[in-house]
């Protein structure tokens, strides 16, 4: 990805955000930044959401890591992001590695599986 090669690893996330975000703008990719998400309980909308950092053509969830390992924290964030989200592909992209990782995830029903781990 053009960000990563361009940046490097190192930087904190906002970096890479405000980065992919020009990136996206340059190559004319609907996006959505830092979109809010309402969280449900039992049917009551909660007052705690959470903020997607990413939205892609209105169908797309990506949550951005400046981390120098993913770890299960990561995925199990962009899981429950999904759920609550209803959105039914996620990506979770890594810029702190040396080469940039990403994993993509599907909702298929209640359940979320991982369909690609690449770096």
């Amino acid at each position: 990805m053009e960000v990563h090669r361009t940046l490097g690893h190192g930087f904190v996330e906002p970096v890479y955000q405000e980065a992919l975000s020009i990136e996206c703008s340059l190559r004319e990719m609907p996006h959505e930044r830092e979109v809010d998400v309402p969280v449900q309980y039992k049917g009551k909308l909660l007052t705690t959401g959470y903020r997607a950092d990413f939205i892609f053509f209105h169908e797309v969830l990506v949550e951005l890591k400046a981390l120098s390992q993913l770890t299960g924290k990561e995925e199990a964030q962009i899981i429950n992001y999904l759920k609550a989200s209803g959105i039914k592909t996620g990506l979770l992209l890594n810029f702190g590695a040396r080469s940039l990782e990403f994993k993509r995830f599907v909702l298929t029903g209640s359940a979320v599986r991982s369909v690609q781990d690449v770096g």
